[in-house]
């Protein structure tokens, strides 16, 4: 009986050893099997919070960025708020106009950090006060320059220049057109007529360059009036009626047999490469005293010759095709600068080839001079060209980025208070009779702009330190009392920029403010007491007491397309 209580124990008690040892085992197992699961587990959940932290950091700077664009309210620090994470974004000013955002994501303490780098649009360097092309700076009437000056052509007049002056030579003489040698097998005679009063020859020149002087091959019968030679545009194929330089032939120059003479022109015009342009010689019609020039048949690629009167009507040359003999001189002028008081102090120079009746605070740098207060000192070379601040390809893209807004077809004319851009407008700006007109972006004026009678013209505050401007084909025309401000932050302007030709192609007069004038093809007008930023043209007028206080922050200044898509991102990275 206690054998079998004994063997039944031992048999229990084997048992529990068995099942014991399975449980271990089992848990054992378990244990292997659930602990890299739960790890796994892990390591996915902190993967999705990290990837989550990520998109928050990104979704505050897009958030930040998209303020911004839209000109809306953004404080220096935002907060982004997704459940139990949160983003928050920083925006820093950094140099030459841009901005930095970083994003600080946070997920239970897992954190990932985004920087973003932005800029406001093109960045253009106005270096001084004044910059003028080939056609040159005239200051008169107590005109003043507060800044420095360079100026491709001459500086001349009576004006007052705080800073330095300079006056470039152009580049050297050359004959970029030329037609013929040897003895005329054709005589075309012009002046004897009222059909034949004028000659005109149409030219293209090779090379972008100023003119500065014209060759012909002519000769007179008997005595005939002085000869009015001219440049002019094309239209439709004949001479227009606009003349772009002139120069007066005397008579008396002028012999009975052919012989060359030379035409130089005073105003220096810069003719631009495969555009076409005629030569005229203008003259009395007189039956028996007029002028001949020698010509051959078709020798001549790049134009043809006429007869006609100028602003009449024109008649092709007998025989049909022929060219005059005459060469097209480009280059070769020297800088002057005449009857200005330049500097205020000893660092404020003048540089130019010839100086003339000026009075210079610093060195007077020139070959050649006279009347000035010092003599020359001859130890430096004469200035050369400059290029203008703005390119071709910056206009068409600001035109781009105008006309992204839409487009108002007519002519835009402000009745009262509004806002406007980015927009391309058809026809032409008119802001008048007090009204005030915000800009949020560029506008293209494909006509004219006109500012008068208490008008303004200013900027969005979302623009903040940045510049806007406005770009015309048309003419631009500033008066009465009209203003131009910035954003409300200081080294913020407007630009008024006129792409035309015309020798109006900006005028100011009364007033004018917080305002860059741009006309790179055609001339600036400023007068009765009106102020500018800054001016740069082709050809500039300063008169009766205006004022140009050249600010130093337009050497680097951004002129952007707006407060809407005005922000451009230039770097975007993680940094944690």
């Amino acid at each position: 009986m206690q054998n079998n209580i004994k063997n039944k124990y031992n048999g229990g008690a084997a048992m529990m050893v068995v099942v014991i040892f399975f449980i271990f085992i089992s848990l054992t197992i378990l244990v292997g099997v659930v602990n890299p699961t739960v790890r796994e587990f892990k390591i996915a959940s902190d993967s999705f919070k990290s990837k989550q932290t990520y998109f928050l950091a990104e979704s505050g700077v897009e958030d930040v960025l998209y303020r911004l664009r839209n000109n809306k309210q953004t404080n220096g620090t935002e907060s982004l708020v997704l459940g139990d994470s949160e983003a928050v974004t920083t925006v820093t000013d950094i140099s030459n106009g841009q901005k930095e955002i970083t994003s600080l994501g946070d997920t239970n303490s897992l954190q990932r950090k985004v920087k973003l780098v932005i800029d406001t649009g093109v960045g253009v360097s106005f270096s001084y006060g004044v910059q003028s092309g080939a056609g040159g700076f005239v200051m008169n009437n107590g005109s003043r320059v507060v800044g420095s000056i360079y100026s491709n052509g001459n500086i001349t007049g009576s004006g007052t220049i705080t800073g330095s002056a300079s006056s470039a030579n152009s580049s050297a003489l050359v004959a970029d057109q030329s037609n013929g040698s040897g003895t005329p097998p054709i005589d075309i005679t012009f002046g004897n007529t009222n059909g034949t009063q004028d000659f005109a020859q149409s030219f293209m020149v090779g090379n972008t360059g100023v003119l500065n002087k014209i060759q012909l091959y002519i000769k007179k019968v008997s005595t005939p009036s002085n000869i009015t030679a001219r440049i002019v545009s094309d239209l439709n194929g004949s001479p227009s009626g606009t003349t772009l330089t002139s120069a007066t032939i005397s008579t008396s120059t002028i012999s009975t047999n052919y012989g060359w003479i030379d035409v130089p022109f005073s105003s220096h015009i810069q003719l631009s490469s495969s555009t076409t342009y005629w030569l005229i010689l203008d003259v009395t019609t007189s039956s028996t005293k007029y002028y001949k020039i020698g010509a051959n048949n078709n020798g001549y690629p790049n134009g043809v010759s006429k007869t006609g009167g100028f602003g009449g009507t024109w008649s092709n040359t007998t025989p049909s095709g022929s060219d005059g003999y005459f060469s097209v001189y480009l280059g070769g002028l020297t800088g002057l600068i005449s009857g200005i008081t330049i500097g205020t102090n000893s660092n404020d120079g003048a540089y130019a080839n010839t100086i003339n009746n000026s009075n210079v605070a610093g060195t007077i740098y020139c070959q050649t001079g006279s009347g000035n207060n010092k003599s020359c000192n001859t130890s430096r070379p004469d200035p050369v060209q400059i290029a203008m601040p703005i390119s071709e390809q910056n206009i068409l893209d600001w035109k781009d980025a105008a006309a992204e807004g839409g487009t108002y077809n007519g002519n835009y004319v402000l009745s009262s208070n509004a806002t406007l851009g980015p927009k391309k407008i058809t026809g032409n700006l008119v802001v008048s009779n007090g009204v005030t007109l915000t800009l949020t972006g560029t506008i293209w004026v494909q006509g004219s702009l006109t500012v008068s009678n208490n008008a303004i013209i200013k900027l969005a505050s979302g623009y903040g330190s940045s510049e806007g401007l406005i770009v015309t084909d048309g003419t631009i025309s500033i008066s009465n009392n009209s203003t131009f401000q910035g954003s409300g932050t200081s080294g913020s302007y407007v630009m008024a920029l006129s792409t035309s030709s015309s020798t109006s192609a900006v005028t100011l007069a009364n007033n004018g403010g917080a305002v860059v004038l741009y006309a790179s093809n055609g001339t600036i007008n400023v007068a009765n007491n009106a102020t500018a930023k800054s001016l740069t043209g082709y050809y500039i007028n300063l008169s009766n007491n205006a004022v140009i206080t050249y600010d130093e922050g337009l050497t680097n200044s951004n002129f952007s397309s707006g407060p809407s898509g005005t922000w451009n991102v230039n770097s975007w990275q993680e940094v944690e």
